[in-house]
């Protein structure tokens, strides 16, 4: 096998071994690993809420420290997978490569996640907000059932993009260390990146480092899945970039927007912003749309991935 292909089929190979089996056991999961790690990190480093009044630079520096220390192993970890499979058959380095790119990616995960979503509403409404807290972090107590779905289908656009877009974007640009670093930021992002209090500590300063970055990483591969979208589609979502900028986040937006203007339903996060506010609001069946889609651009995604590493 030429070695120029070997990137090319451990891409598909991991997003096949993904839709076939899901994710590996969390004792053997490197995200739950970064998880455990920035858990660990964390509590060291917010300072618990009331504990010192405006402090700021003392939980900046120590978790930015701290980020770069898990970010380090990470990639030199990444580094010596991508390195030992350099030294092998192609045909063994692409099955090492995609076994190490599966975890980093959660394309099942996801899509299942959010149509249990969906199942659970057939049963109930408070079943539906339960399997419903599975995916999100906002309160979903007081949600009404077009409200969970509303929920269930951003969260299926956003994580398109960090969980599957993202790191094939950064495996493509910087191999199986590039698709690492995007996984802990993001992780980081979601466990650090609050904008205040969370689980009795404050994360005011102590999560900005984190948030900036992931930021960063997500910029460009956030408005990719959006373009994705619009193109199995086959039609651009009028407004897209209107809509986008409604959300805080510069990046989520984008996935949520577009899947808001294709399905022409309404989506939003009660108190904070509304997405197409003129659509319906979701029904039944809107969620396993919008997987479809999903699915549509995931397969997309493999062929783009592909064409442009074969051309440079």
């Amino acid at each position: 096998m030429d070695a120029t292909l070997a990137p090319v089929f451990a891409i598909w190979l991991a997003l096949g071994i993904d839709v076939l089996f899901g994710e590996p056991p969390a004792r053997l999961h490197p995200v739950v690993w970064m998880g455990r790690y920035l858990g660990w990190a964390g509590r060291h480093a917010a300072p618990p809420i009331g504990a010192v009044p405006a402090e700021r630079f003392k939980p900046f520096m120590t978790a930015t420290l701290a980020w770069w220390a898990g970010a380090a192993i990470v990639v030199t970890a990444a580094w010596a997978v991508a390195t030992c499979a350099a030294q092998v058959h192609s045909v063994a380095a692409v099955l090492l490569v995609a076994v190490a790119l599966k975890p980093l990616l959660a394309w099942r995960m996801l899509r299942d996640e959010v149509l249990a979503v969906e199942a659970a509403l057939d049963v109930s409404l408070d079943a539906g907000r339960a399997q419903l807290a599975r995916l999100v972090s906002r309160d979903v107590s007081a949600l009404s059932e077009s409200e969970v779905r509303e929920s269930a289908i951003e969260s299926l656009a956003e994580n398109l993009n960090d969980s599957v877009v993202a790191p094939v974007f950064w495996f493509v640009l910087l191999g199986l260390p590039g698709a690492a670093l995007y996984r802990y930021a993001n992780t980081a992002d979601a466990m650090w990146g609050y904008p205040g209090e969370r689980n009795g500590r404050d994360w005011q300063w102590a999560g900005k480092w984190a948030a900036r970055v992931d930021d960063g990483l997500s910029w460009v591969p956030a408005r990719i899945t959006a373009l994705l979208l619009a193109l199995v589609a086959w039609r651009w979502p009028r407004g897209l970039q209107r809509e986008a900028r409604r959300t805080p986040s510069p990046n989520s937006g984008w996935p949520m927007a577009a899947m808001a203007l294709l399905l022409d339903v309404r989506l939003g996060k009660p108190g904070t912003y509304v997405l197409n506010a003129a659509g319906r609001a979701p029904v039944a069946g809107d969620a396993q749309r919008a997987a479809t889609c999903a699915a549509r651009v995931v397969g997309v995604l493999a062929i783009f991935a592909a064409a442009l590493m074969l051309a440079f």
